[in-house]
Parts: C-alpha cells; sequence; structure tokens
C-alpha cells in the first residue's frame, strides 16, 4: 500500500470515530505567543492545529497527503469560516513546497517526521517568525512501540537541529515518546 492510500484508510477510520479535530494542548498552551499572520500547517491531517491558528487570526495554508483529510478539513473552513487554505501535497518533495510557498510567520508540524525539511523550515520562517513541532522520540520506555526508529526524533535533536533559534519551549516525555519544542528565529 502506497502513502497515500495509507493515510487515506487511517482518516476515513478516523473520521467515523470523531466528534470535532482539536488541537495539539502543547501549540494551546504556547498560544499567548502566536497573534495571527500566515501559517503553514504540515502534515496537517484533519486539521485541528489548522483550525486552532485560523481561531487565532492565522491565514493557514494546510498541507497533507490524504484527499480525505484535505476534504474534510476544507468543508470546515467553509463551515465554520476560517481562512483556511487546505491542499493535498506530498511533504516528501521539498521542491514542490519551496515553489509554491514563501515566507511564513509560523510552521506547525505534529507527529510527522521528515528531516529534509528541517532546512526548508529554518528558511521559510520569517525572522522573529515561530516553528512549532512535537513527535515521537527514541527512548528505551518506547522501544515496544510499531513506529520505526526512523520516524522518532533522537533524544534533543530538535533542540540541537533548532539550536541557533530562541526556544521558548522543550520537552521530552519520556512516558509518552514525544519531543516538543516551540522555537523563534532571531
Amino acid at each position: 500500500m502506497d502513502m497515500k492510500s495509507k493515510w487515506n484508510a487511517k482518516y476515513k477510520d478516523r473520521l467515523t470515530e470523531l466528534k470535532e479535530p482539536v488541537p495539539n494542548p502543547r501549540l494551546k498552551d504556547l498560544s499567548v505567543h502566536l497573534h495571527g499572520g500566515n501559517a503553514l500547517d504540515l502534515a496537517c491531517g484533519l486539521g485541528g492545529n489548522s483550525i486552532f491558528l485560523a481561531q487565532l487570526n492565522y491565514h493557514v495554508v494546510a498541507l497533507d497527503i490524504s484527499e480525505i483529510a484535505i476534504h474534510f478539513l476544507q468543508e470546515q473552513a467553509v463551515e465554520q469560516h476560517l481562512n483556511i487554505n487546505p491542499r493535498v501535497c506530498d511533504l516528501t518533495d521539498v521542491t514542490q513546497l519551496k515553489k509554491e510557498h514563501i515566507s511564513t510567520d509560523l510552521i506547525v508540524i505534529t507527529y510527522y517526521l521528515d528531516r529534509s525539511l528541517f532546512p526548508f523550515v529554518k528558511s521559510m520562517v520569517k525572522r522573529n517568525g515561530f516553528f512549532f513541532m512535537e513527535t515521537y522520540f527514541q527512548t528505551p520506555k518506547t522501544a515496544y512501540q510499531t513506529i520505526s526508529d526512523q520516524y522518532k526524533l533522537k533524544p534533543k535533536e530538535l533542540l540541537n537541529e533548532f539550536s541557533e533559534w530562541k526556544v521558548l519551549f522543550f520537552e521530552e516525555n519520556d512516558q509518552e515518546g514525544r519531543q516538543t519544542v516551540f522555537c523563534q528565529k532571531v
């Protein structure tokens, strides 16, 4: 099964049990720093983060490989009168991303890891703009997970990768096996 089919099937299943997409709790907690502008939500899924950011006066471009997720988010944006532009995009094609986007005030990536996107993020976020990322990381407590280590961050990887930025929040949660960074380009 190719990646697009895999994610379409996953989101189709999630839609049968979903009431309303919710934003990442740590992104929500950090919203005191978020004052609107342009945002890019990479691997947006069903759009919980995109909807939240649009409610904070961001003009959101939401990208995901799944047509099912993007169609759902398009419907939500219309119904809720939100400034969200959802589009199907294969994030492994960074050249396509670079052609389509100019600089932005905020980039969000949750539970998706493609390290080749890090240079893209660094080049696309405006000075004083923000980057939020949360995904799985390698810890002995999560070694049993079915997620391959290639899709998990190494300990402190985001902290090291964005060391030239002002880190406003960093957390590694061993119990949940997640790593979170929220930083500002200086």
